[in-house]
């Protein structure tokens, strides 16, 4: 189950160097390129979604089997650290998770714009040539 992490964490990492690029004022000379490279990377990037669903999945499977510890039946001490370490390990992908779909969205989000404004850049430019 570990390179599952590992992928998600390099699509989050990805996701998150593309917003960067893409928001970082200065390169507007390789904007249109990032744009293009962002627009043609984001149809793939989509995967995340539905991986991050089965994601999940595991992990409220996980939090359904675990072995419960009640006053009839007392866990050693060993069981109890697994049990915690198990607990550390899923509140920690499933903030993994939630930071992969938020960066996506925002790249989604912000590509839009992008490719807004510099359409709107484009009509303007056609106005002021016409006057």
């Amino acid at each position: 189950m570990a390179l599952e992490w590992v992928v998600l964490g390099c699509a989050a990492g990805a996701e998150a160097v593309m917003l960067l690029l893409l928001t970082l004022p200065g390169l507007n000379r390789l904007r249109p390129v990032l744009v293009t490279v962002i627009r043609n990377a984001l149809k793939p990037m989509l995967s995340v979604v539905p991986f991050c669903i089965f994601l999940l999945l595991d992990i409220y499977w996980k939090y359904e089997v675990r072995p419960i510890c009640d006053n009839e039946h007392e866990c050693t001490p060993t069981e109890f650290l697994r049990h915690q370490k198990s607990i550390m390990k899923s509140q920690r992908n499933a903030i993994l998770i939630a930071c992969a779909l938020l960066l996506n969205w925002l790249l989604l989000a912000v590509t839009r714009l992008v490719v807004q404004i510099d359409h709107f850049s484009q009509q303007i430019e056609k106005l002021k040539r016409q006057d």
